[in-house]
């Protein structure tokens, strides 16, 4: 089949190009547009129904019309002297609040933008004075905007509003603050547009470098970010429509993440097919270019779709995640990798046959064979000092590895921000309990579907007024049919802390059950008991998932390399790869940094990325391995040329993947799964597959493949002593 796709693309190569062009550019443009409705920021829709604060939310929006898509933005108000608000102040900042509520935030465009990329968002705010500090050193009013924290156009409006409320209230001789996951979204976007444009260049410029540096070529430089490009594009379509059909709902952060991927492998792979191509025209200069491209991109696609699927069967174990963002995450990463695939294996195999020898202009490469250099010299020493190279990969693995050491989870979100929304919640805390502006809610509910008297749940509030960590406790609020009430709770912790987790999952969830009046049941919601529901759904999720990728990966290395021993080897290996990234985030982030822990989602996408991603290297140097003790000669000669062949197309490869998790750092609260990611894929590039890999098959020799130990054809005369370059297989 693959011998086939490829076959037919490299016949018809200009019909593949024209029509990857116009899909490309199509979903291209609509992307943005398509995945915007298929995002989901609210960690709370993940959960099971099964959750408490699921449970909770649930009650909030069919009781009280809380919207799911809500998101409340708090305004500071103070006077611009410092002085204590009077009567009138206030009596002022209510009129300054109700105008706001009444007026429409209409969302800006650019003149040349289309409307239907950017879904309009212009709505009209609801504005609600909130509460006032005990010192009348300010008050705080409760903003409700409708729309994902991420969106694009929702951040827009925000900013509208911002600098309405602001001119506003300057006018009246006040200040204003404003913060909120909102706020925060739109202020870190607004302090990180710089660098992420200056990542995004820098990974492009990178791109081009290394392969400038390399083929000498200019088309062989820029055709693999321009196919990148294109077939990212369809697939980032192809996700958002897999998601619509299917219901899924994918976290604000997996349309970014997949693009770093497919920027990553999709680089990788056509890196692949561009080594083999240019070796194939050096050993053949009188073949048909047409030809060589559809024989080169036959034999590389059997490698590339094998390192592909290991990627797709990696992240489809997410499937039986309780979690709903890890269990979107693996379909939408699975989707994307396939068209990635697909991509591979018609777009790249018609350019080579459209460009033929003219993908490597201007070098002249093709007219001679390449001198023994860097990576030869370095296959020698592999197979010459194997015991110094396998000691030395494992104890800088080892060390890395205890950087684990009292490792902890953080389920914060953008902890240590030095935002002006961040500033505006410090300045909160100092006169009111911390979680004022995100409270902690307990829903109540009748068995009977009864009515509730306030008077009843007086010792439920009573109760939650003596738990520890509960700095106050609002009036009970009921509901229109008085089916249902509501008490909000401003704990003393921070409400993404790890304590005001450990507050919600203990003394608060203990007062609830102690307290809750017979006939009645109660559920605790809010941000902070959320994510102690999280915590509890990851931890379950972590002990299924690995142990279902690690099994799913070695069948798949099993059926792959047929060999029981060699499977053995490379899940030790990567799985000591895992050990040791994780081990250096911890050591950095954790001890070095002093944050709250690691992100909770860190374990285990660095788990499938580096397990899988990094066993796409494993598998292009075992595979060479084995085919060259095929050959005639010893088997560490074997595992001399096999180093020297696919170092340099592991090495660019893998600098190339590092480089694109490297640019993850410009998001918002991505620093240390782009650090770990980035880690992780250098290690696994250079230090498991060119350096630990090669010395234990040089140790064991032909023994690496047993039960089918490949034997060594016998050697005719006319064979040289030497492979031609034009063997050279990913």
């Amino acid at each position: 089949m693959i011998r086939a796709l490829t076959g037919f693309s490299t016949r018809n190569a200009w019909k593949v190009i024209v029509l990857w062009a116009v899909l490309g550019l199509g979903l291209t443009a609509l992307g943005p547009m398509l995945l915007g409705r298929v995002t989901d920021a609210q960690t709370a829709g993940f959960l099971p129904k099964s959750y408490d604060s699921a449970a909770a939310l649930r009650i909030a929006e069919e009781q009280f019309g809380v919207k799911p898509d809500a998101t409340t933005v708090t305004v500071l108000v103070a006077r611009s002297d410092g002085k204590a608000l009077t009567d009138s102040d206030r009596q002022r900042i209510e009129t300054e609040a109700a105008e706001l509520g009444r007026r429409r935030v209409v969302m800006p465009r650019a003149e040349d933008e289309p409307s239907f990329l950017l879904p309009d968002r212009s709505q009209t705010p609801r504005v609600a004075p909130a509460m006032t500090a005990p010192d009348r050193s300010f008050e705080l009013l409760s903003v409700e905007l409708t729309g994902s924290t991420v969106d694009e156009g929702v951040q827009k409006v925000y900013r509208v509003f911002r600098d309405s409320a602001r001119a506003q209230f300057a006018d009246a001789g006040m200040r204003t603050g404003f913060t909120g996951g909102l706020a925060e979204a739109a202020d870190s976007a607004d302090d990180n547009r710089t660098a992420a444009l200056i990542g995004s260049s820098l990974i492009m410029a990178l791109i081009v470098l290394l392969n400038v540096l390399v083929f000498r070529s200019v088309l062989a430089a820029v055709l693999p970010l321009l196919v990148v490009a294109l077939v990212g594009g369809v697939a980032g379509g192809a996700v958002a429509g897999a998601a619509a059909l299917t219901g899924l709902r994918l976290d604000a952060s997996t349309p970014s993440l997949i693009s770093v991927v497919l920027l990553g492998i999709g680089v990788d792979y056509l890196l692949f097919l561009l080594f083999r191509f240019r070796e194939h025209l050096r050993a053949r200069p009188d073949q048909p270019a047409r030809e060589a491209a559809a024989e080169v991109s036959a034999r590389v696609g059997t490698a590339i779709t094998s390192a592909a699927l290991t990627i797709v069967a990696a992240f489809a174990t997410l499937g039986v995640a309780s979690f709903g963002q890890f269990r979107s995450l693996g379909p939408a990463i699975a989707v994307a990798v396939l068209v990635m695939l697909l991509g591979s294996l018609t777009l790249m195999p018609a350019l080579l046959a459209a460009c033929g020898r003219g993908m490597f202009w201007p070098s002249r490469s093709l007219d001679r064979e390449p001198r023994e250099g860097v990576a030869a010299r370095y296959g020698a020493f592999v197979a010459r000092r194997p015991v110094v190279l396998l000691l030395g990969s494992v104890a800088l693995l080892g060390a890395l590895t205890a950087g684990m050491t009292g490792i902890r989870m953080d389920y914060g979100q953008g902890g240590g921000s030095k935002t002006a929304a961040a500033a505006t919640a410090a300045e909160i805390s100092r006169a009111l309990p911390a979680g004022v502006s995100d409270p902690t809610t307990v829903y109540v509910t009748a068995h009977d579907g009864g009515t509730l008297d306030p008077a009843r749940l007086d010792g439920l509030s009573r109760g939650l007024a003596k738990a520890d960590g509960v700095g106050q406790v609002g009036g009970t609020v009921l509901n229109e049919d008085r089916r249902a009430a509501r008490i909000d709770l401003f704990l003393t912790a921070d409400p993404q802390s790890a304590r005001a987790r450990e507050l919600v999952s203990g003394p608060v969830r203990a007062a609830v059950a102690a307290h809750t009046p017979a006939g009645t049941s109660a559920h605790v919601g809010g941000t902070a008991a959320i994510f102690a529901d999280v915590s509890v759904a990851v931890d379950h999720d972590l002990r299924v998932v690995f142990p279902v990728a690690a099994a799913l990966i070695a069948l798949i290395l099993l059926l792959l390399l047929r060999s029981v021993l060699a499977p053995v080897v490379l899940m030790l290996a990567v799985g000591l790869g895992f050990a040791a990234t994780l081990g250096a985030a911890t050591l950095l982030f954790q001890h070095v940094l002093d944050e709250p822990g690691v992100n909770f989602t860190l374990p285990l996408v660095l788990f499938l990325f580096v397990v899988a991603l990094g066993t796409d290297y494993n598998i292009l140097i075992t595979d060479r391995i084995r085919e060259e003790m095929h050959r005639p000669g010893p088997a560490r000669a074997a595992v001399a040329r096999a180093v020297r062949h696919t170092t340099p197309a592991v090495a660019t490869a893998g600098l190339v993947l590092a480089g694109s998790f490297a640019t993850l750092a410009t998001t918002p609260g991505s620093a240390q799964i782009a650090f770990a990611l980035t880690l992780g894929i250098l290690l696994s590039a250079v230090v498991l597959s060119l350096a630990l890999v090669p010395a234990l098959a040089t140790l064991l020799g032909r023994a690496l493949w047993w039960p089918l130990r490949p034997t060594p054809a016998p050697t005719p005369t006319s064979t040289p002593t030497h492979p031609p370059a034009h063997v050279f297989t990913p």
